[in-house]
């Protein structure tokens, strides 16, 4: 027996309305995500100037260091690409904002609160934060190298601690 016509008419109408919604829904979502890129946070992609760098204890210190910590934790931070698109440039301002408020080897002339767990939030995974190494494969230190800028960290900061 074949469908009537009525029938296929309103299988046509839900069709279209499911279709509606969906058109109406992603219309929604690209409006909102061009929205969100006009929050004035994470845009400003200030690398303030360096005071006093850290004196490494070695040049393998200094290159491991700045390949997984070296971004969110001095002033010489690379901006990727990601980090002027709203919402990644919200967690990418926000995790710099935090990594050089804890530690920052481009101001080495002021205290720093996390040199002394430095080498121990390397050594247990902690840092780099796993968010950074997707994104960043020179982040992601293999055991030995973990432990050798753990090491390092510590003779660093121990030969040159950071000011009053």
């Amino acid at each position: 027996m074949a469908p009537s016509r009525q029938a296929t008419g309103v299988s046509r109408l839900r069709a279209w309305a499911t279709g509606s919604r969906i058109r109406i829904a992603l219309l929604v979502l690209v409006a909102l995500f061009f929205l969100i890129q006009l929050v004035p946070y994470g845009h400003s992609h200030d690398n303030p100037p360096v005071t006093q760098a850290v004196t490494w204890d070695s040049p393998r210190t200094e290159q491991l260091f700045t390949d997984a910590c070296g971004a969110c934790h001095s002033n010489l931070t690379d901006w990727p690409w990601d980090s002027y698109v709203a919402p990644a440039s919200w967690l990418v301002q926000r995790d710099v904002d935090e990594g050089r408020g804890i530690l920052n080897v481009s101001e080495w002339d002021r205290p720093q609160a996390g040199a002394e767990e430095a080498g121990e939030a390397v050594t247990e995974g902690e840092m780099p934060p796993l968010q950074y190494k997707i994104m960043h494969s020179s982040a992601r230190l293999s055991d030995s190298e973990r432990q050798e800028l753990a090491d390092g960290l510590t003779r660093t900061f121990q030969q040159d601690p950071p000011g009053p």
